[in-house]
């Protein structure tokens, strides 16, 4: 009966509109002939019609609400996670997600053995990569920051197992990219590029990379943006948002603000203007623009470069990633090692240092200069060697003529590669303001390793963060005040920022500022993992609101220390910046 009563309520509700409407109202026409029958042979048939009405006022609230829960239901599964194909891509990544999680805090409670966290880092950093690979999207940039080592949170096996995302993910056919670039260009890629290679040189999160050369002749690479890579990321971060409300409460600003930065990556238009205002900024600082600087940054061609398509200049040079890979080879070949069996000498003495609470440093730039000056005087006695040999005993008939050996084969001064990048970062966020928010190895190059010192090629300017005056200045004091250790000062700056905690307890905000802006180590964060440290805060003295301003600075900081902990050069961020913040502060007659 409720059935029918909602039939009849609903097709009285609908209008005129075709056939489907007259076989709704010929329902109606026929109820409403049996219930007048029922009505005229029976005074208890009225009480039953009159209940019927009452019934049918219910029935209008119960469905009437169910209808509107199946609203909300899609309206959330819409706005929250992209629609039914982002439901589907939230529970792929539940079903692995929540479950390793759950195995993962299990194992910290049993404080199980250094051999069973091997052995789960190995098997589920693989299952991830497999499942980061075939959804795509955010969880690539996730991974990217897994390889990064953000926060020095990642085993080397995660690293090593997702260092393949910083370049070398799946990429489209030619034919999708094609179609694109001559969609936003309205004309044959023939009629703009003399040449297009087809096979890209690289792959990432949003797009890939194409080498060609323009009508003019000159040698540039495009940046072509997948079609449907947007959509996909908006629903990735929210479920990733949804995951850390329930797991991970602590990292939820953090993902909000850079969801806001990641946001801003989807029109390469506007990253071509980024990219050519850092570059602009940093030629005038005198760190790029020329072979002998600290770093290139490409030009970005703007008047080619569209809401989907990025044309800029060619830098020559490697992968930091390869580039380091290749030393590490080099390393391993002198100690009479395989790569593996060095890389795994390497993190065997870290370890035992780590279990004596000592950490392993890496040499200084002035000794890596003078090993790397050793070498060099081997490998000129060599070629020299060389030489002599090939124009005496070389020229007859059945001897081999003996190589040369170039300057690349030198060593790569770690420690004055990190110093490099600190200050190039440290001038883009305290002098200029303007600052790349995702300086992770995939966007690094090395640029002229035949001359033995590389050269930095700094790449990718979509995650642009700029500050205001007052906000820089701002940074500038915390920087001093965290270099100097001043824990009052650090503290009353951090206030000012916008740091609000449920008591205020000012010997946690000094550590968060620390972590966040300047150094992490095990002194700090009392030998527990990053994320552990971070829920011990958020336990101890719930965090409300953190400075949102600063929360890119505090990405870049992590992103460079990452780098620096695998590299065994670790920094303070603070005390590397300090002198850059001081004569900002001095040039506005704020210090003396």
């Amino acid at each position: 009966m409720s059935i029918l009563l909602v039939t009849r309520a609903t097709t009285r509700a609908i209008p005129r509109c075709g056939p489907r409407s007259t076989i709704g109202f010929a329902k109606s026409s026929s109820f409403s002939t049996v219930s007048s029958a029922a009505a005229e042979s029976s005074p208890k048939a009225a009480v039953v019609r009159i209940g019927d009405n009452s019934n049918s006022l219910f029935s209008y609230g119960v469905f009437g609400g169910l209808a509107v829960t199946i609203l909300g239901g899609l309206k959330f599964v819409h706005d929250h996670v992209g629609g039914t194909e982002g439901l589907a891509r939230t529970m792929s990544f539940y079903s692995l997600a929540i479950p390793k999680y759950i195995e993962y805090r299990m194992h910290m409670m049993k404080d199980s053995s250094d051999e069973v966290w091997d052995d789960l880092h190995e098997d589920t950093s693989k299952i991830g990569l497999k499942k980061i690979l075939e959804l795509r999207g955010f969880y690539i940039k996730s991974g990217q920051m897994c390889a990064a080592n953000i926060g020095n949170a990642f085993p080397p096996v995660w690293q090593d197992t997702m260092s393949v995302l910083q370049d070398e993910c799946p990429s489209k056919d030619f034919s999708v990219v094609k179609f694109i670039v001559e969609s936003d260009y309205g004309k044959p890629l023939e009629d703009v590029f003399l040449s297009f290679e087809q096979a890209p040189i690289g792959a990432a999160s949003i797009g890939q990379v194409h080498r060609a050369v323009l009508i003019d002749g000159s040698h540039v690479v495009v940046k072509v943006m997948y079609p449907e890579v947007e959509r996909l990321f908006r629903g990735d971060v929210r479920t990733i948002k949804m995951f850390a409300q329930v797991a991970q409460p602590v990292h939820v600003p953090n993902l909000i603000e850079i969801e806001k930065q990641f946001m801003t990556e989807f029109d390469y238009k506007k990253e071509s203007q980024q990219l050519a205002k850092v570059r602009e900024n940093l030629v005038k600082a005198g760190l790029a623009g020329g072979a002998r600087k600290l770093c290139a940054v490409p030009k970005p061609y703007l008047e080619l470069c569209t809401k989907r398509v990025l044309v800029m200049e060619e830098l020559e040079g490697v992968k930091l990633a390869v580039g380091l890979k290749s030393d590490m080879e080099r390393h391993a070949a002198r100690a009479g090692k395989t790569p593996d069996d060095f890389r795994k000498e390497e993190e065997r003495k870290a370890k035992e240092l780590k279990d004596m609470g000592m950490v392993k440093k890496g040499p200084t730039s002035k000794e890596y200069d003078q090993y790397i000056s050793v070498l060099d005087s081997e490998r000129k006695l060599r070629n020299a060697g060389a030489l002599a040999y090939n124009y005496s005993l070389g020229w007859i008939p059945g001897m081999t003529w003996k190589n040369h050996i170039d300057k690349s084969e030198l060593p790569i001064n770690h420690a004055k590669m990190v110093d490099d990048l600190l200050y190039i970062h440290g001038h883009e966020v305290l002098v200029d303001g303007y600052f790349n928010g995702d300086p992770h190895p995939g966007n690094i190059l090395l640029m002229r390793t035949d001359y033995g010192t590389p050269q930095l090629g700094l790449i990718d300017y979509g995650q642009v963060k700029q500050l205001s005056k007052k906000d820089r200045l701002l940074m500038c004091k915390l920087i001093i005040a965290l270099a100097d250790e001043n824990r009052e000062e650090v503290v009353s700056l951090m206030k000012e920022a916008g740091y609000i905690s449920e008591r205020m307890d000012e010997n946690i905000i000094y550590t968060y500022a620390k972590v966040c802006y300047d150094e992490d180590n095990d002194e700090l964060t009392g030998g527990k993992h990053i994320q552990l440290f971070m829920e011990d805060i958020q336990s101890k003295d719930p965090i409300e609101n953190v400075p949102k301003d600063f929360i890119m600075v505090s990405r870049a900081s992590i992103m460079l220390r990452g780098l620096a902990h695998a590299l065994h050069q670790s920094r303070s961020v603070a005390k590397a910046w300090k002198p850059i913040a001081e004569k900002v502060l001095r040039d506005e007659g704020i210090l003396e």
